[in-house]
């Protein structure tokens, strides 16, 4: 990546971390609930219950509510407000972010986030989906288990939701490599965190409305979503700390 030597040089990534380290941060109720553990222990409970007794729940709560009840909203639903958490359109926000992060601060270190946010949905929410192989609410049977990818193709492979966990970490990650490679001043931070939240509350409302996923689906979703951005922005914060370490010490 080439500049032009007659420009201010805009600050390094190094000169974020306070000589090196990142100041720890406030412990609060916010930062507790949606820690790794916290969000880890959410997922599996969700899990529990989805297999058990939640179940009923799910079929009672799974209608086509917008067909039924609202059908002239279908097609805005279906074809605008539940591809914005799309990976046609999350994904090219992650990878310009990235890009243009890496070329400013002349690091791989944003690219490395958003190749690693969008490995962790194809695998991790991917391979959930495969091994839990239960199917769509059409078919009428929350079961785990029921389903499956090769009987069923993508019909049988509704848990979790793909919509709710990228519209948390793909969308999440962009904020996050805002928030910590460029100059964004941290309002304008909390203000994208806000529209990322708006962003999964639209994807578990609108896939809720068109009957598309059980609700456990749709929690699970936003957890394993949290859950994978969490351990990938610690992945990154721990790689800066060692940079910086190793910048003091030469």
């Amino acid at each position: 990546m080439v500049s032009d030597a007659s420009e201010h040089p805009e600050p390094s990534i190094d000169d974020t971390l306070d000589r090196g380290r990142i100041s720890a941060p406030n412990v609060t109720c916010t930062g507790l609930l949606t820690s790794a553990p916290a969000l880890a222990a959410g997922l599996i409970f969700v899990i529990l219950i989805a297999s058990g007794p939640m179940e009923r729940w799910d079929y009672l709560l799974a209608h086509r509510w917008l067909r039924n009840y609202q059908p002239e909203l279908l097609w805005f639903a279906q074809n605008v407000l539940d591809r914005v958490a799309s990976q046609a359109i999350c994904l090219p926000v992650l990878c310009v972010t990235a890009i243009v992060l890496a070329r400013r601060r002349r690091s791989w270190r944003p690219i490395k986030v958003a190749l690693l946010a969008e490995f962790a949905f194809l695998a991790g929410v991917g391979g959930m989906k495969v091994v839990f192989a239960r199917p769509v609410t059409y078919s009428r049977e929350p079961g785990f288990f029921e389903g499956g990818l090769i009987d069923m193709g993508a019909k049988g492979i509704s848990f979790p939701s793909g919509h709710a966990a990228e519209s948390i970490l793909i969308f999440g990650a962009a904020v996050y490599l805002l928030a910590h490679y460029s100059a964004a001043s941290p309002r304008l931070v909390r203000r994208l965190r806000w529209v990322v939240a708006l962003i999964a509350l639209n994807s578990v409302v609108v896939s809720f409305l068109l009957g598309w996923h059980w609700v456990s689906d749709l929690l699970g979703g936003l957890l394993l979503g949290g859950l994978l951005l969490r351990l990938i922005t610690r992945w990154d914060e721990r790689g800066r700390e060692r940079q910086g370490d190793a910048a003091v010490g030469a």
